[in-house]
């Protein structure tokens, strides 16, 4: 029973740092990254679909600073391009053929700042997932019925786990941080 608490409790805590993670990858870095764009959500077809635009075309990117959007339905274009200025990204999608092009303009220092807030933010939302999962691992620990011994050192493991989950979330916040400021 116990060793089967602690695997949901991990599984439940990878979740909550997957979902962090993926939160800071649509954070501008000043570099060209396909997670940039690849959850915006655009009306197609007339607005009678919403689609990511991850499900409705290639994601490439040419060089650090270039990001090529190629629609498998070109005559969904406009739509993505609509899209991406809809979504208050920052981003300006310039229309080239079949394909759209964006260029990443450099970040200033005040837009680095503000990135850097937003990061904070989001790794400490991640944070309080992690811990709210812990929360309710002891919550299970408590309702078993096992001895007191055995519930102590589950409750350590628990504890473990929840240091060894924020300190990953931690070097992902290291990582973005260096990132961001990279010049």
């Amino acid at each position: 029973m116990i060793d089967q608490l602690l695997s949901q409790t991990r599984d439940r805590m990878r979740k909550a740092f997957e979902v962090t993670q993926t939160d800071l990858s649509s954070i501008r870095s000043g570099r060209a990254t396909p997670a940039l764009v690849e959850n915006i959500v655009v009306s197609a077809y007339g607005g009678s679909q919403k689609l990511r635009i991850l499900e409705m075309a290639t994601i490439t990117t040419m060089d650090a600073k270039t990001i090529v959007i190629a629609p498998y339905d070109p005559s969904q274009i406009a739509d993505v391009e609509k899209g991406i200025l809809e979504a208050n990204a920052g981003l300006t999608p310039v229309v080239d053929g079949e394909i759209i092009r964006i260029t990443i303009p450099p970040l200033s220092e005040e837009r680095r700042q503000e990135y850097i807030k937003l990061a904070r933010a989001k790794l400490e939302s991640g944070r309080i997932m992690i811990r709210q999962v812990r929360q309710e691992g002891m919550k299970d620990l408590k309702k078993g019925e096992i001895t007191e011994d055995d519930r102590k050192h589950a409750e350590k493991k628990v504890q473990d786990l929840t240091d060894e989950m924020i300190a990953e979330i931690d070097g992902l916040g290291e990582r973005k941080e260096r990132e961001l400021l990279q010049v």
